[in-house]
């Protein structure tokens, strides 16, 4: 067994051994028919559905659909950042930490947090495995405009001013992983 092996075994084994925290902690609610996590409200959709939507509204209205796209992911990331900062008391740097592990524990790819810098306004994170991507295919485009959206919610609420979220690099454009930079205006 060569040692890259090892190493990689050791790494699933305790990935398995920390388990999925948000999946382990969501409520289902029969009455309401609902999924919960700390009483916020989520919904199970496969990425070709989404990707079908987004397919479909670029089709009716052009590049507006990813202003669409982005600004439903902005809500989404600038609620969630302010719910849990509210419900678990989370600083600037834990609410950063905390939205980076559970995107992937909510299927949304593996996120890695490249660099975080509350002084000077900057968020990069690479998502591997976007199903956004996935769920699109080939573009010529990002296409990770949720994903842009949520990380610059997140972003506005963090830096406390108004934010420019790009996707520098996309999955679906051929690249090796989704990168995101967040930067606050100063």
């Amino acid at each position: 067994m060569t040692n890259n092996t090892w190493t990689g075994m050791r790494r699933d084994k305790r990935r398995e051994q920390m388990g999925n925290k948000i999946l382990n902690k969501i409520k289902f609610n029969p009455e309401e028919g609902g999924l919960f996590y700390r009483d916020v409200r989520y919904l199970l959709v496969r990425p070709e559905t989404l990707a079908a939507f987004q397919k479909a509204t670029e089709k009716e209205i052009g590049e507006k659909a990813s202003n669409i796209l982005y600004q439903s992911g902005f809500q989404g990331g600038a609620l969630s950042s302010k719910r849990y900062r509210e419900v678990s008391g989370f600083s600037d740097k834990e609410i950063i930490r905390f939205m980076v592990e559970m995107g992937p524990q909510i299927g949304w790819g593996r996120f890695e947090l490249e660099r975080f810098d509350g002084n000077k306004k900057v968020l990069i994170v690479k998502v591997y495995h976007s199903p956004f991507a996935e769920g699109y295919g080939p573009s010529s485009k990002p296409v990770c405009h949720m994903i842009r959206g949520v990380l610059g919610g997140m972003g506005s609420l963090v830096f406390k001013k108004e934010i420019e979220s790009k996707e520098v690099s996309c999955l679906a454009k051929g690249d090796e992983y989704c990168r995101f930079e967040v930067i606050g205006f100063t």
